[in-house]
């Protein structure tokens, strides 16, 4: 196979440095392995960040979800490692990451996990009528 998973996510400059604005990417096939039993676990992720000067290049990305369809981890455990992980590559102001797990058991479980920066103040919303 010509592509293989890979842990090592890549980034690009942000072009938009000077300005707050999201980014929200939609994953629909994550899969890892229940730590207990070994069968796979499905979910969807959601990630929403606000860049500051570097953004996440989605190629590495796709190869870094990828390389977790062989591991055992427990829902919140590989929700926050993946946060921590995209939260070093990138240093963005604001990043969240909302994991929804397929049913299992009887059970559906999302997992919200967040950074903020220290120093970055949200914009206020804006309501139109």
């Amino acid at each position: 196979m010509p592509t293989q998973p890979s842990k090592e996510l890549e980034t690009f400059d942000n072009p938009m440095p000077e300005r707050d604005y999201t980014i929200r990417i939609r994953i629909p096939e994550f899969t890892c392995l229940c730590p207990k039993t070994g069968q796979p676990d499905f979910a969807t992720l959601q990630l929403e960040y606000v860049p500051e000067q570097r953004c996440v290049e989605l190629k590495s990305l796709k190869l870094y979800v990828w390389s977790f369809r062989e591991e055992g981890a427990f829902h919140e455990a590989v929700t926050n490692r993946i946060l921590e992980d995209l939260v070093k590559c990138c240093e963005p102001r604001f990043m969240r990451l909302t994991a929804e797990f397929n049913v299992r058991g009887g059970i559906y479980t999302t997992v919200i996990v967040e950074h903020r920066k220290p120093s970055w103040t949200p914009p206020e919303t804006v309501t139109l009528p």
